[in-house]
């Protein structure tokens, strides 16, 4: 069976093996993975000579590692193997020989199948496990740990035994966790003090002659302090061994594996879990405050600051280990149990440490920053618990405010907007927003520190710009303006320059002043784009600064500076300046007057649109549309400006009939345009149609500039819809648009351009546009209209019919039939996918509040209308079917159904003959419903459909929350049935329903008529069915 494991594997990972003899060689080694016998050819194969192929000893130690690991031997196969598999060790590690030697990735395989033995057989039948491998770090007749290899060796078992047993990044599950802790308490018991004698011999032997070794061992340490005795590590002999190598200066100045592993072995030793008082007495002894300036001040860190010799991994190591202490000693402050003489201790070194801590997040390079701000941020925390700040702390705050300051700025190698470097300027945005919780908390522990030093640091910036122009570092002004945009968190909460019941607060007046100055400095005029950047964000985000009397003068100047960004050069201020401009202009429109002539003048040349249809290598993946150029994402930008047009034009300082002069002046290139390319689009051409399609979005957006109102919109802050001057001008860009559907609906872009603009049409149309509702209906719902783009019609639809109510019934009653029948066209076509069933379901929806809204606005009479008689039937039926699907993606629709059943009863049903009351009175007269026979109608099929589903074995409301509320709803269509029928429900109750249940009707009847509160019914239905069901 040896040749034939070693043939297979061989045959599996040859690259160049014929397909299906592979295939049959892998099911072969599947069935010697699960054979229990077959672990026996493995080991002979690993450890035969002379030695079979490198991968064929790796998949044999593959197979018993995973063996082992999972428990499938018996005691006596695991001491068999350990017994093979460490007499291989001996013979190939004891010697020091290089060439018995096995490669890296067989000896952390090696290691790996050791690690498991030693977690199955350690604390019964392996007690050696650790004298066993430091034995080989001797060699035969020495004294001394001079076994090079067998060191090695023994270090990777000591790391992996840690990994397996005690790293605490690793999930354990079950009965693991309480394996591994008691490995661990053996090996404190047992071996840990040998162990940690044997990290001091190695680290005195080879501390000076092999830095693998020395570095190895560091490292473990690392990983062993957590859980063994601190004294076996914090103590002379060891110290004496790792200070040296803490401090040691490599002869080239580059970097120092061994220097870098001992910090972090430091960083570890330090961060170990103790008691607040030994934790104090603990950084004193190690006089880490020293050790850490010592490294600060040496060449790598200090004489190379700024130079390409600088060493980032040292740094980084040493902010951590700063980190780790200024960490601990909050911790310390924070804990209750902490004495007062330690707690003064604790206090002392954490204004000690604080200066180290600003050296390292002050540091150029963001990862050694980074490092440091979650101990920055605990400090920070802390003080924000203090009742009051006593004065030491009190003297660090400013130096801590000022370092956040000064890291938000750029660095002096950086630039700004090169395609090369976007990675990096968004790690430093990224840096930024952490610095911004930084700089919250420093405000939400001394508010007017906070105030002081942004405000002065602004109005320097400006001054110093009134001096040097464009001559400043534009680095300078960006942090500036930076902060400024950050300062109206404190200074605006609300989102308002002050409140108009009280008066400004300090932060709030020192940002007025500071946005005067910015508008009147030089700022806008910078060359520098990043500020020209952050000049428009601040400005449309203290839009509220110029809502003032004061300061509304001030908004001309805005504009022209605006006028001039939306030309810029650089595209990403050209696309970005045009979502702000229309910002702007959309929240001053009440103060800019009446500009819009100039406006349009100014920027009529950015309006012609140039449709560009993508190409196969266009990205895709943008992270935001403030880098992507693409034509797409220009053209979305581009139709900010179209809306900041309708905006400035309908300001309530213009007439209307220069509203709608401006309005005719903007649309008419469009509608030439669109006649100039709807030849070419009909003809199927690709950029004709795109073009075709930005126009339509581009009239639309317009329009929504010009009127936000929604139809049946009762809110004060929506403008009301604008005279009928103004309406006959965007009738003219409706018919464009219908003309332009009319002719190429077979284009979803199209369609979708087209049912954007017809709903912000609706704003400037009002009524008017309910004549061509058939037209819309039909460019809209073509036959190739997806079931996603029904369902977003018909809720559209909805607004309409409530906006419209009083004059749509006319129209409605001529559409309703065909719109209704391209609906049930799309509910009936068969299902593809999940996505066809996401937009099925959704269509139901979308279906069913439609015809609610119809019944709730009082038009119900357009179903049963003599234009609509005959597709009646077919109505009810679609939603009893629906109403009777519990499948569960349907119990929404289904909930909807038997809600809309309900209210067709209401509407229908005629006068109330009962009531529901906590005291009922009986039922008086018979039913006269609306429709003659509907009280029939009632309970033949409304009545039915209720218990069908209620006895159907599907229906579960104890035990899904969506089917207790379409549970709710039958309650609900039951008792407006009763409302309707009174006595004649009682009657056809008693002689059908009880019976076939075998229950008492009164204990039926009596929640149904009292149950002010439809659940309180649904409940005892839940109980009634459960009780049918046993």
């Amino acid at each position: 069976m040896d040749s034939q494991i070693e043939k297979a594997i061989e045959i599996v990972w040859n690259p160049s093996g014929d397909q299906s003899l592979k295939s049959q060689a892998y099911n072969f080694l599947n069935q010697v993975r699960s054979d229990p016998q077959a672990w026996h050819v493995c080991v002979s194969l690993f450890t035969r000579t002379p030695r079979p192929s490198e991968i064929v000893r790796h998949v044999c130690l593959e197979i018993l590692s995973n063996i082992v690991h999972t428990q499938l031997l018996d005691g006596q196969s695991l001491v068999y193997l350990r017994d093979a598999l460490l007499a291989y060790v001996r013979e190939t590690y004891a010697t020091n020989d290089p060439d018995l030697v096995d490669s890296s990735n067989l000896q952390n395989k090696l290691t790996q199948t050791l690690t498991y033995l030693f977690v199955a057989l350690y604390e019964q039948a392996w007690a050696s496990f650790f004298d066993d491998f430091l034995a080989l770090t001797v060699l035969p007749g020495s004294s001394s740990r001079n076994n090079t290899i067998g060191v090695i060796l023994y270090m990777r078992l000591l790391s992996n035994v840690h990994d397996e047993i005690a790293d605490q990044m690793v999930m354990r599950q079950g009965n693991d966790v309480k394996v591994h802790t008691g490995l661990k308490d053996l090996v404190r018991a047992r071996d840990v003090g040998k162990i940690a004698q044997s990290w001091q011999d190695l680290l005195a032997e080879y501390s000076h002659q092999n830095d693998l070794i020395a570095e190895t061992t560091l490292k473990v340490i690392g990983k062993w302090v957590s859980w063994t005795d601190i004294s076996l590590i914090i103590n002379d002999a060891m110290m004496s061994l790792i200070f040296p190598l803490i401090g040691r200066a490599s002869p080239d100045g580059g970097d120092d594996k061994v220097r870098d592993a001992a910090v972090d072995a430091f960083t570890e030793i330090v961060g170990k879990k103790m008691r607040p008082a030994d934790k104090t007495n603990m950084i004193s002894f190690l006089n880490l405050r020293d050790i850490i300036s010592q490294l600060i001040a040496s060449p790598p860190l200090n004489e190379y600051k700024g130079t390409p010799r600088y060493d980032t991994d040292l740094g980084e190591a040493v902010a951590k280990l700063v980190n780790t202490v200024v960490a601990d000693l909050i911790r310390v402050l924070e804990d209750k149990t902490t004495d007062d003489e330690t707690r003064t201790k604790a206090n002392q070194q954490l204004q000690d440490f604080l200066p180290l801590l600003l050296r390292f997040f002050s540091d150029e390079f963001d990862e050694i920053c980074s490092t440091v701000i979650p101990s920055l941020t605990d400090i920070l925390t802390y003080f924000r618990k203090l009742p009051q700040l006593p004065g030491p702390f009190a003297e660090l705050l400013p130096p801590i405010l000022n370092a956040i300051i000064m890291k938000m700025r750029y660095d002096e190698t950086s630039s700004w907007g090169h395609e090369d470097e976007q990675t990096d300027e968004a790690e430093f945005q990224e840096l930024r927003k952490r610095l911004q919780l930084l700089q919250k908390s420093v405000a939400a522990v001394d508010q007017n520190l906070y105030i002081e030093v942004l405000s002065n640091l602004v109005a320097n910036t400006f001054q110093r710009l009134d001096e040097h122009g464009s001559q400043m570092d534009w680095r300078d002004l960006d942090v500036a303006l930076h902060e400024m945009y950050l300062f109206g968190e404190l200074a605006m909460p609300s989102q308002g320059m002050s409140s108009k019941n009280q008066p400004p607060t300090s932060a709030s007046e020192r940002l007025m002043a500071l946005m005067t100055k910015m508008v009147q400095s030089g700022v806008a005029t910078f060359p520098h784009p990043a500020i020209i950047l952050q000049y428009m964000e601040i400005c449309v985000r203290y839009c509220s600064f110029f809502e003032t009397d004061n300061n509304s003068s001030l908004i001309a100047q805005v504009l022209e500076h605006f006028v001039r960004f939306v030309h810029h050069d650089h595209v990403r201020i050209r696309s970005r300046s045009w979502y702000l401009f229309h910002r702007f202009v959309k929240h001053l429109r009440a103060h800019v007057g009446n500009v819009a002539e100039t406006i349009i003048h100014s920027i009529g040349d950015l309006l012609p649109i140039k449709a560009e249809v993508p190409g196969d290598d266009a990205d895709d993946d943008m992270s935001s549309d403030q880098t992507d150029n693409s034509a797409d994402a220009l053209f979305t930008s581009q139709l900010y400006l179209f809306e900041a047009i309708g905006c400035i034009s309908s300001t309530s300082s213009t007439p209307p009939d220069k509203q709608a002069l401006y309005a005719r002046s903007v649309m008419d290139p469009l509608f030439t345009d669109m006649e100039q390319h709807l030849p070419r689009a009909k003809a199927g051409d690709a950029q004709a149609i795109l073009q075709i399609h930005h126009i339509i979005m581009a009239l639309g957006t317009l329009a929504h500039g010009f009127s936000d109102w929604t139809p049946g919109s009762q809110s004060a802050k929506q403008r009301p819809p604008p005279e009928k001057v103004l309406s006959d001008e965007f009738a003219r860009a409706a018919e464009a648009i219908l003309i332009a559907l009319g002719q190429l609906n077979g284009s979803p872009d199209i369609r979708a351009a087209s049912r954007s603009a017809f709903s912000r049409l609706l704003g400037v149309l009002g009524a008017a546009v309910l004549p061509q509702l058939p037209q819309w209906i039909e460019g809209l719902l073509s036959q190739g209209s997806s079931k996603d783009e029904m369902a977003m019609f018909l809720r559209l639809l909805d607004q309409v019919v409530y906006g419209f109510k009083a004059e749509i019934y006319d129209v409605l009653n001529l559409l309703l039939t065909p719109l209704l029948q391209r609906v049930f066209g799309g509910l009936s076509e068969p299902m593809d996918g999940t996505d066809d069933e996401i937009q099925l379901a959704e269509l139901r929806r979308e279906y069913l509040s439609f015809l609610g809204a119809i019944l709730s606005n009082d038009l119900g009479g357009v179903l049963v209308s003599e234009a609509n008689q005959g597709f009646f039937d077919s109505l009810i039926s679609s939603i009893l079917n629906l109403a009777r699907d519990i499948s569960s993606g349907n119990l929404a629709a289904s909930r909807l159904a038997f809600g809309l059943l309900a209210k067709m009863a209401a509407v229908w049903g005629g006068p109330d003959v009962a009531n529901i009351a906590a005291s009922p009175s009986a039922p008086s007269g018979s039913p006269s419903p609306a429709i003659p026979g509907f009280d029939q109608f009632l309970l033949d099929r409304f009545h039915s459909l209720c218990w069908e589903v209620m006895r159907d074995p599907q229906f579960r409301p104890a035990q899904d929350a969506q089917t207790k509320q379409v549970l709710t709803e039958i309650a609900g269509l039951e008792q407006a049935i009763y409302l309707k029928t009174g006595e004649v429900f009682i009657q056809h109750l008693q002689s059908s329903l009880f019976p076939g249940l075998g229950i008492d009707g009164n204990d039926f009847l009596r929640p149904m008529t009292t149950s002010t509160d439809r659940k309180t019914f649904s409940r005892y239905l839940q109980e009634l069915q459960k009780s049918f069901r046993q």
